[in-house]
């Protein structure tokens, strides 16, 4: 991979519409709004490049000279042989897919306060990040201060979405500003500005084609991902690993031998793009589901039939992909068992048939993914990227007989904080509401990731499960030297020390504390009590934890106006163990929401020269609450084996399948009329042109 490097202002050229250029610092936003209206560059136009298709043609202005060329990352992944194999296929498939690029929207705009103390060369950030740790080293290397001197604080996050993973020239400029200044900065985006400065997502072009045996056998897949992602490739975690992970995942779910994939990422004049809820994720399986589709159509068979011929056996882990990953366990089998019970799916095909003789054309869509995530240590440090993969817990129980608890996951609404106090109050037999739970502090926290990847409950929720347990041993270790009893022989259960045998009580924990804290002398000579833990962990076994689900949407398209109406929109997924069904439940129905964003509404619309024509709220579409459909989710339970806790990720399944559920819907609507749309957002434009209507 390659990029130029990238400054806090832009340096000498702007290259893209959003790219900072110049900073005022004043007593309000009014007065510095007010200074920016004084000042005057003079911009000498460059030509813009913004098609990706022509990005890497000789004759198409270079964004970067120094590179060479328009080309950040080239990758290919091969298997089999993908040539005998589309030589011999029986049927073969194959459409062109467009993505419009989007961006996240998120509730609470990105904000930074800097403070700078130079009587201790002390720098304080207030961020809204997702990733403090990871802000603590880019601070503190790029800004020549000792990692200890910097800390981040980061207080409970107002949506995220992976738009917080990465580091901006605003974030950048204000804490060299603070230290310029020696007082606080603060810098905070408006609605106008996120839209041409957070990061976008998923502008792809996709060619693919599917090979399959006369009997709905699928042989392979062969892929070209093209994707511009702007002026630079975004710093630290780069762009190249959205298109990675489409090329990697397309096909995920089936057993095909014979696989090839292409890659290649290109500079554009716009807005950096970069990681977004489930990365590469919906293009991915927009592209594996809607050529299975097209292949059921040709062959006669039921969707839902071929998936199922088709899928990785249940019974079949571990399980090696074409493309190179290794599935420690899934339930793809059963969960599309699931999902047709869910919906009745009999019943929902004989009420689109009946609908159709009567004009109305209601479709059904389907599509199954297979999601990585808790990425390992290899993931970010192959690459030599300061980004840790583990995450520390620490507890103590204090005098009062309460818990505190400190970890490196962060909030960000996904409810961190509810499920750790959840794993530590269980573990520790005490009510949640006696255990205080401290996030987002680099100053107060053990080191660690945080939150990125869908990885708050497969590794926060570990680690806190490891740590409560070695908090556990130790009460009962203190509580047994008091009782001069075995600790064996003991347990903790309502907030008491009981015989484990038949649950009576011996001690309190309030007497432990007081005991350990107060009266150490009464206990044996040369015991001393440990009521404070602090563990770490970092996936073990393969480089991530696997999950998969199958999504199902219901739509009903107004043929004459092209507009989608959804009706209602199944999720089955598997997590591992669910800990909180009611949290997992919310994010899957969150993910689809953004991803009901991805199929129908949401495109950043560029000009040719690089201006971003919709930047606003008023002209860019989010789903608003009377376009989401009922949301329905079910569980499918396959712990993971290489944790204690068995939890997998549970933050992006929403996101990763249901575009490719609902483009799959549309088009099973529209196809009686001889329409399909391979482009994202449908519009109801895009609809009517497929038609033949306009």
């Amino acid at each position: 991979m390659k990029s130029a490097p990238q400054y806090p202002l832009a340096h000498k050229v702007a290259r893209w519409q959003g790219e900072p250029v110049v900073a005022v610092v004043a007593q309000t936003r009014a007065l510095a709004e007010d200074a920016l209206e004084l000042l005057l560059i003079d911009y000498e136009e460059l030509p813009a490049v913004t098609d990706p298709e022509t990005a890497l043609d000789p004759d198409t202005p270079l964004i970067h000279p120094e590179l060479g060329d328009n080309l950040v990352f080239g990758s290919t992944v091969e298997a089999g042989d993908i040539k005998r194999a589309f030589a011999e296929a029986d049927l073969v498939v194959e459409d062109e897919f467009h993505f419009g690029r989007h961006t996240g929207v998120t509730l609470e705009p990105r904000v930074v306060v800097a403070d700078y103390d130079p009587s201790e060369e002390r720098l304080t950030a207030y961020h809204g990040t997702q990733t403090p740790y990871q802000m603590q080293d880019v601070y503190a290397r790029h800004l020549g201060l000792a990692e200890e001197n910097v800390r981040v604080v980061v207080k409970d996050i107002g949506g995220a979405f992976g738009i917080k993973l990465h580091v901006y020239g605003e974030e950048m400029t204000t804490c060299a500003l603070s230290m310029l200044l020696k007082r606080p900065v603060k810098w905070l985006a408006d609605r106008l500005e996120s839209f041409v400065s957070d990061i976008h997502a998923r502008d792809h072009r996709v060619r693919a084609r599917l090979a399959l045996t006369k009997d709905g056998g699928i042989l392979g897949y062969d892929v070209d991902d093209l994707t511009g992602v702007g002026a630079y490739s975004v710093y630290p975690r780069t762009s190249a690993v959205e298109g990675n992970q489409v090329i990697k995942l397309v096909g995920a779910p089936y057993t095909q031998q014979h696989y090839r994939a292409e890659l290649k990422v290109v500079l554009q004049n716009k807005n950096v793009m970069s990681q977004y809820r489930a990365v590469g994720h919906p293009i991915a399986f927009t592209v594996t589901e809607a050529l299975v589709d097209k292949a059921a159509a040709e062959l006669g068979l039921d969707p839902a039939e071929l998936r199922a011929r088709n899928y990785v056996p249940d019974d079949a882990y571990p399980y090696k992909t074409a493309s190179g990953f290794t599935y420690e366990g899934l339930s793809l089998q059963r969960s599309l068992e699931k999902l047709k019970e869910m919906i009745g799916y009999p019943g929902l095909r004989e009420e689109q048939r009946e609908l159709r003789e009567k004009g109305v054309y209601r479709g059904i869509g389907i599509a199954t993914f297979v999601e990585i995530t808790a990425p390992g240590p290899a993931f970010y440090g192959v690459g030599g990227a300061r980004i840790s993969s583990q995450d520390g817990c620490s507890m103590k129980l204090e005098p009062s007989g309460k818990v505190q608890l400190a970890i490196s996951v962060n909030e960000l609404g996904q409810g961190t904080e509810t499920i750790v106090a959840q794993i530590a109050a269980t573990e520790l037999g005490i009510a949640m509401e006696d255990i205080r739970v401290v996030t987002g502090d680099t100053g107060a926290t053990p080191y660690g990731g945080a939150a990125w990847a869908s990885r708050g409950a497969a590794i926060g929720g570990e680690v806190t499960v490891r740590a409560a347990r070695a908090l556990r041993d130790n009460i009962l270790e203190v509580a047994g030297a008091a009782l001069q009893t075995s600790p064996s022989e003991l347990d903790l259960r309502n907030g008491l020390v009981v015989s484990r045998e038949d649950d009576e009580e011996r001690i309190s924990l309030a007497e432990v504390c007081r005991i350990a804290y107060f009266r150490s002398d009464t206990l044996p000579p040369g015991f001393q009590p440990q009521l404070s833990v602090v563990r770490h962990y970092s996936p073990q076994g393969l480089p991530f934890a696997f999950t998969n689900g199958v999504h199902a949407s219901y739509v009903e398209v107004d043929v004459d106006t092209g507009l989608v109406r959804l009706l209602n929109h199944w999720v089955v997924e598997d997590c591992g163990r669910v800990l909180n069904p009611k949290l997992v439940d919310e994010q899957a129905r969150g993910g689809v929401a953004q991803g009901i964003g991805m199929a129908l509404f949401e495109e950043c619309l560029y000009s040719a020269d690089g201006q971003l024509t919709n930047g606003s709220l008023a002209d860019y579409l989010v789903p608003l609450s009377s376009e989401l459909p009922d949301i329905e989710v079910a569980h499918i339970e396959t712990p993971s084996q290489y944790s204690e806790i068995g939890a997998k990720g549970a933050g992006e399944a929403g996101t990763a399948a249901s575009p490719a559920a609902i483009m799959n819907a549309v088009n099973d609507a529209i196809a009686p009329l001889g329409g399909r749309v391979t482009a994202m957002p449908m519009t109801p434009e895009r609809i009517l042109r497929s038609l033949k209507r306009i």
